[in-house]
């Protein structure tokens, strides 16, 4: 289901505007409707972070169908710059709480469906501000296990692959070597 809304989404809002829908996540609003906070790259990689207001619509008539259809309706109601975000506060670690404040010249405040969410959004812009402005953006109040995972195997680079492939086959020497008993 998500990645539908997000092709359509891409197709209807974003691509036309020469922009590139990265990452969506749905909050919640006051107003009516269905509002998804969107993190887009424009051709010249500049990336925004965008309200997406969907709403359902009456379709118009069509000739062949002769009835009436519901469409889903996009529009962006704020805009920002991912350079102009100075911080992004998860405002609690210890607790599950999917709110979280975006400061820009103003502080906006958002609520994610889920802390899952929240989290998604939040590794989405860190990656982004490092590829796009070589800097971390500022982070507050996250569970950093959650934003950047410190296994070995959470990065699959081209040395952690090589050294993988070597220890199993180090393993493969030291077994067959082994004797084995009848």
């Amino acid at each position: 289901m998500s990645s539908l809304l997000r092709e359509e989404m891409d197709r209807v809002l974003f691509r036309p505007e020469g922009q590139k829908l990265v990452e969506f996540i749905e909050i919640e609003e006051l107003q009516q409707g269905r509002h998804f906070l969107c993190v887009s790259i424009s051709k010249d990689k500049e990336a925004q972070i965008s309200v997406v207001l969907c709403r359902r619509v009456k379709q118009s008539r069509t000739k062949k169908l002769q009835h009436y259809g519901l469409e889903d309706s996009y529009e962006r109601t704020e805009i920002w710059a991912l350079e102009d975000l100075l911080i992004l506060d998860g405002r609690d670690p210890d607790i599950d709480d999917p709110c979280f404040l975006m400061y820009f010249d103003t502080v906006r405040s958002v609520r994610a469906v889920s802390c899952a969410a929240k989290y998604t959004l939040a590794r989405c812009l860190l990656s982004l501000s490092r590829k796009r402005h070589h800097t971390a953006l500022k982070l507050e109040n996250f569970d950093w296990t959650y934003i950047q995972p410190t296994a070995m195997y959470s990065d699959r680079g081209d040395c952690i692959v090589l050294a993988q492939i070597c220890f199993y086959a180090f393993n493969l020497v030291c077994l067959s070597l082994c004797p084995v008993p009848l």
